[in-house]
């Protein structure tokens, strides 16, 4: 069978791979975890600041050692639906200390890391799962403009984000003196971004908990405005596949 395809016959995905970044205390691991049947890889220990009621239903890997990682991704995985990865960053300096143990990293140690952090995309690609990775706020200066951009070393950063989705700022606005959060994912001249689902330009994420911590609404942003619509738009194009092929077999 040739490898060579036509565009009507190739496999289209059902998961998505997406990052969100934005500055402390956005909330990110919060919408990050609105995914669908996510399992956490808590490498910043970010969970404990989650309220207790948007973890439900949520499981969690207290990342001690990359030792743990390599682990867990060994086992059976199958009642999750999404893998969320929190932060990159932190997911880095453990694979550093793997390698280099309390020493800092010598540019002899750079591709025995890499190579480690390729692993870790490859393998959560291999699972066939939506992944969601949660990183920092970092700066790039471009002339005289500051562009937003994920605070990850810039060679691991332009590796992994060729192979994204979605690509997420998450940031508070003001909006007529209302404090409201949002998140984009379309790149702009102030913050990097991919929106390759055609997501609206900027999106609403919803106040899920009241001024006293009580929770008021479900935590599930993610997987109704954002992996959803993605499917939805996925099915839409696997049906016109179908149909194409169909007609295509009875002019045969």
């Amino acid at each position: 069978m040739s490898l060579i395809k036509k565009s009507n016959e190739l496999v289209i995905p059902s998961t998505v791979k997406m990052m969100i970044y934005g500055q402390a205390g956005m909330g990110k691991t919060t919408v990050a975890l609105s995914s669908p049947k996510p399992l956490l890889l808590d490498f910043d220990n970010g969970v404990k600041r989650v309220n207790l009621a948007h973890l439900e239903g949520v499981d969690i890997v207290q990342v001690g050692s990359w030792q743990d990682v390599q682990q867990v991704l060994l086992e059976d995985l199958t009642a999750y639906q999404t893998i969320v990865v929190d932060t990159i960053g932190k997911m880095m300096d453990f694979i550093i200390s793997y390698k280099c143990g309390t020493r800092q990293p010598q540019i002899r140690d750079w591709g025995g890391i890499n190579a480690e952090f390729s692993w870790m995309t490859r393998t959560l690609s291999s699972l066939n799962k939506n992944v969601v990775f949660v990183a920092h706020r970092d700066t790039r200066k471009e002339g005289d403009d500051t562009v937003f951009i994920p605070a990850l070393r810039e060679k691991s950063y332009n590796s992994i984000v060729t192979e994204l989705d979605l690509l997420g700022y998450l940031e508070m606005r003001n909006e007529n003196g209302v404090q409201k959060r949002t998140i984009t994912f379309d790149p702009t001249s102030r913050n990097d971004g991919k929106n390759t689902c055609n997501l609206p330009g900027l999106m609403n994420v919803p106040t899920i908990v009241d001024s006293k911590g009580n929770a008021i609404g479900k935590n599930d942003f993610i997987t109704t405005q954002v992996i959803n619509p993605y499917l939805a738009m996925l099915q839409e194009k696997k049906a016109e596949q179908e149909a194409y092929n169909k007609v295509i077999a009875e002019i045969q």
